[in-house]
């Protein structure tokens, strides 16, 4: 039994950090969220007050923890349960540098593997355990490229997510994997 035996879950990408703001790989660094990002995630956090959501895994690293933790705030029905193989992609020497020389075919000197990066996403999906009777969705609070591996793997297409976007993944009456479009949050700053 894995994430993979739940018939919906949600995956949702922490908030900004300074390396997303300034578009550069953040990887394996562990960036905290920016005062955007923290706005972020109290709205998101608000919007998933009163949502069903069986349990809670966050990727360790600040910015998807921090994310958590919001969410966990308003939540003391979930507890925040770790999900260390879900982390960001180690980009090597690559980290800090600009997104735009991003080669994810490519393995960085001191970097994972694509193959290593999405076996171990892999893995890390196989550690949450199926759903009990009757439980809600799960919500993992992760990083674009952890989402764009779980899409992979579901052989779902790969968009992107902006800061704090929530994704349904759900299998259809069929039974194949399906993914809503994600819900973005809007702003705080006008």
């Amino acid at each position: 039994m894995s994430l993979f035996d739940h018939p919906r879950f949600y995956l949702l990408r922490h908030g900004q950090t300074v390396h997303n703001a300034t578009d550069q790989i953040a990887g394996a660094t562990d960036a905290p969220l920016t005062d955007l990002g923290r706005a972020q995630v109290g709205h998101v956090a608000l919007t998933l007050r009163d949502r069903p959501i069986g349990r809670l895994f966050a990727s360790p690293l600040q910015r998807a923890w921090q994310t958590a933790q919001a969410i966990a705030a308003l939540r003391p029905d979930l507890e925040i349960q770790p999900a260390p193989l879900l982390a960001e992609r180690d980009w090597g020497i690559w980290e800090g540098a600009p997104r735009a020389m991003l080669d994810r075919d490519a393995t960085p000197e001191g970097g994972e593997s694509p193959e290593a990066f999405h076996d171990r996403i892999l893995q890390g999906c196989a550690t949450i355990s199926g759903p009990a009777a009757q439980e809600a969705p799960p919500l993992i609070v992760a990083h674009s490229g952890t989402i764009r591996s779980v899409m992979a793997a579901l052989d779902l297409p790969f968009l992107r997510p902006t800061n704090c976007a929530r994704i349904t993944i759900f299998r259809d009456p069929r039974g194949c994997w399906c993914a809503d479009p994600p819900v973005v949050v809007p702003d705080p700053f006008p």
